[in-house]
């Protein structure tokens, strides 16, 4: 039997997530023998370019994710909108929920017919492919800010992560009059009685065109994630467990380390030197864990007390 020479990697979330929880005895043995490399980018989108590969260069996950949900993304560049809840706090306002607000189709419906002429008179019409995504379409040649997404925004104030310049100051100024149209939508009156969060504000990211081409380092990704899936149907992979080849694991929704010992750790230690050579642990924050099976020979090290 030759041996394996394919990789198991595993995104997880920044190490952070799982401060103040214990490590298994077994792990703990194992990261303390295991190569650890220095810090890299930080960031969920830095974490997937270590493995997807977009010419041209970039994020548009706007226009990725309305391939895979409308297939019409082609001859546009596209700006995620999406449905957000915001809160005044001690001077600033924050971004609290985003995306997944438990929208109904006819609710999402109503929220979008007062937007329509506001982003429509400036040339942005706006549309939902769900009623959690919100999309901008916008014409080709256009250069959209970078904002940043969802999940790197969450707490914090938004107007610190809208661009300054005046791109900036213009989609500042669409955000404000958005925010106007949907604090007063009588809908929200609904869903607070409803013990739902309102829906007063709009979350800018993902702007730009369909990459020409998106390839992955690994034959096949399995994510629970609709963006990840999104890249996946463009890289033309497979999104189930193969028999060959590297394959990606995204495990970056965990908070138990426990659980995603019992889950999956112990299922990537015992495939190793059998389906694959090597296990790598990439953390969103930078952090990277490789084990292989020689490791065991490191006898004089001290188990690991914590991640990091």
């Amino acid at each position: 039997m030759s041996r394996p020479v394919d990789s198991l990697i595993l995104l997880l979330p920044e190490t952070r997530r799982f401060a103040g929880q214990p490590l298994g005895a077994e792990f703990a043995q194992r990261l303390g023998r295991a190569d650890r490399f220095p810090l890299t980018e930080s960031g969920e989108r830095a974490q997937l370019l270590r493995y997807f590969d977009l010419q041209p260069r970039g994020w548009p996950m706007a226009a990725i994710t309305r391939q895979a949900d409308r297939g019409d993304a082609t001859h546009n560049a596209w700006l995620r909108a999406d449905p957000a809840h915001v809160r005044p706090d001690m001077g600033t306002v924050r971004l609290l929920a985003c995306g997944d607000l438990n929208i109904s189709p006819d609710e999402a419906e109503s929220f979008l017919k007062p937007l329509r002429p506001l982003f429509g008179d400036v040339g942005f019409p706006i549309s939902a492919s769900l009623p959690s995504r919100w999309y901008l379409m916008l014409p080709r040649e256009s250069k959209i800010p970078v904002f940043a997404p969802p999940a790197e925004a969450i707490g914090g104030d938004v107007f610190a992560h809208v661009p300054d310049g005046p791109e900036g100051k213009r989609w500042r100024a669409l955000l404000n009059e958005a925010q106007i149209v949907l604090h007063n939508h009588p809908r929200n009156e609904q869903r607070i009685a409803a013990g739902l969060l309102p829906v007063n504000s709009l979350w800018f990211w993902g702007g730009g065109v369909l990459p020409d081409h998106v390839r992955c380092s690994a034959p096949g990704v399995i994510s629970p994630d609709e963006e990840t899936q999104a890249l996946c149907r463009l890289a033309g992979i497979s999104m189930e467990a193969g028999t060959a080849g590297d394959q990606i694991i995204d495990c970056r929704r965990e908070r138990n380390w426990e659980r995603f010992e019992s889950a999956q750790l112990r299922d990537g230690v015992r495939q190793l030197g059998q389906r694959f050579a090597r296990m790598t642990l990439d953390f969103a924050d930078g952090m990277r864990f490789v084990f292989e099976p020689k490791q065991r020979w490191r006898l004089f090290r001290r188990p690991a007390k914590k991640l990091a």
